[in-house]
């Protein structure tokens, strides 16, 4: 399935906007997990940067480290399912489960296009 330019560009920009929510959600889950300031500042940053260095390693378009579809989805999973677990735990159960179907769908629709169009490329 070949997606639209325009409807291609929207679900880029959503997926970076996903990305983004994604790393605020780990950072104020972290803040509200712990009880003294200290632990607070450590949890809030260390959870977005952990799922940051992953995301940039395996996931992102230009990767450090090149990985298949396999891998990369895994790595989406990960990150993604940290932040709805996250949203979960925090008591704001709605949001996790429309932030994951969200995901899943944006995820689904450029997993699909990006097939789509290496098959046009290698066929080609």
């Amino acid at each position: 399935m070949t997606l639209p330019t325009s409807l291609r560009v929207i679900n880029e920009g959503l997926a970076f906007l996903l990305e983004v929510v994604a790393l605020a959600v780990l950072a104020r889950w972290g803040w509200q997990a712990m009880d003294t300031a200290a632990a607070r500042l450590l949890l809030a940053v260390a959870a977005p940067a952990a799922a940051a260095v992953l995301w940039g390693l395996f996931a992102a378009p230009k990767a450090r480290i090149p990985v298949r579809l396999a891998g990369v989805l895994t790595v989406k999973v990960l990150v993604f399912g940290a932040a709805a677990a996250a949203l979960y735990t925090m008591g704001l159960h709605a949001w996790a489960i429309g932030f994951a179907v969200v995901v899943t769908a944006n995820t689904v629709l450029a997993t699909l296009d990006r097939r789509s169009s290496t098959r046009r490329t290698t066929s080609a």
